[in-house]
């Protein structure tokens, strides 16, 4: 029985070695043991096993090109997100909304803005009826620059209106009739 404490030399075949000798054939007897147990290693070798890919395991390294795990920007991850969620025609929608003025310019949406967009019909309210007529004739110029900001097909018409025309009705009570003009002398 053998001491643990006491170093131990090479094994008998190995006593005549010493340095780089021993390291190579060391290294010789260790691949010639993993080659009778079906393994093929060797200098840029790898076994047929190890080629298969592991489920959940990294396979490769991605390299000094482009891969789909390099970081990415935001505005493109959330864009195919959206596009894989089925999200772009909302998202477009809201972008029609949130980015009013940098589509219809700093003028037209001062005293223009969008109130809703429904099939898409965007219903834009002019502040003055003025306004409303100015915006009707260049109706067409409207929404090629929405389409060019958000994309084709998003708005399809606009219905400008003008400020709504103030009330008669006082009341819970109507009576139909040709309204105030009726009860003045």
């Amino acid at each position: 029985m053998s001491d643990p404490d006491q170093p131990q030399g090479p094994p008998e075949h190995l006593a005549g070695l010493a340095g780089m000798d021993l390291v190579r054939r060391t290294l010789e007897e260790a691949r010639g043991a993993a080659r009778s147990q079906g393994k093929d290693v060797g200098r840029g070798q790898t076994s047929p096993k190890r080629r298969v890919a592991t489920p959940g395991r990294r396979r490769s390294w991605s390299g000094p090109g482009p891969d789909p795990r390099d970081p990415q920007l935001l505005g493109a991850v959330t864009s195919e997100l959206a596009r894989s969620r089925g999200w772009s025609t909302r998202v477009a929608e809201g972008t029609v909304f949130g980015r009013w003025p940098g589509v219809v310019g700093e003028q037209i949406a001062a005293h223009a803005t969008p109130t809703s967009l429904r099939d898409g019909v965007l219903t834009v309210s002019a502040e003055s009826t003025a306004w409303a007529t100015q915006l009707r004739m260049v109706q067409a110029q409207l929404l090629a620059k929405i389409a060019a900001a958000v994309g084709d097909g998003v708005v399809k018409s606009l219905k400008i209106v003008g400020p709504a025309a103030p009330s008669w009705r006082k009341g819970r009570y109507h009576i139909a009739g040709r309204g105030p003009r009726d009860t003045y002398g």
